[in-house]
């Protein structure tokens, strides 16, 4: 039987690496640990997780054919778990970086059902900023 521990890390296709990389590190605080420049791999730290960017146009990304664009995504979407779960500091950060939030909704997530928004990263990844579950 294998045991998953959770999520080590997710891998997203670019078609900006720069523009993702100030995405990921300035808005939602993921800090570059590895660049791999000559490769195209960018890697963030995320708590325990990567987001590793990969850009389409360098030597691992031209192996997946097109960048992402209008007539295909690179995947739905991914979930970060945040904590503290503030709301409204949340939405102020966001908007300090133009970044637009749906509206905060209950969903059922690893630890179970709890507040969640959702945002779309330069390239239209959507992104989901998940808090803790809520108390029984």
């Amino acid at each position: 039987m294998i045991r998953i521990a959770g999520l080590d890390h997710v891998v997203l296709r670019v078609k900006d690496a720069e523009s993702m990389i100030a995405f990921y590190g300035n808005v939602l605080g993921c800090a570059v640990e590895r660049r791999l420049d000559g490769l195209g791999l960018y890697q963030l730290r995320a708590g325990a997780c990567l987001i590793d960017l990969v850009d389409a146009a360098g030597e691992i990304g031209r192996q997946g054919g097109a960048a992402p664009g209008a007539e295909g995504r690179n995947l739905d979407h991914f979930c970060l778990r945040v904590e503290p779960f503030d709301e409204t500091a949340i939405r102020a950060h966001l908007k300090v970086f133009g970044v637009e939030a749906g509206p905060t909704e209950q969903r059922y997530g690893a630890e179970g059902e709890g507040p969640s928004i959702y945002i779309r990263d330069p390239e239209g990844n959507t992104v989901e900023l998940k808090g803790p579950p809520n108390e029984s």
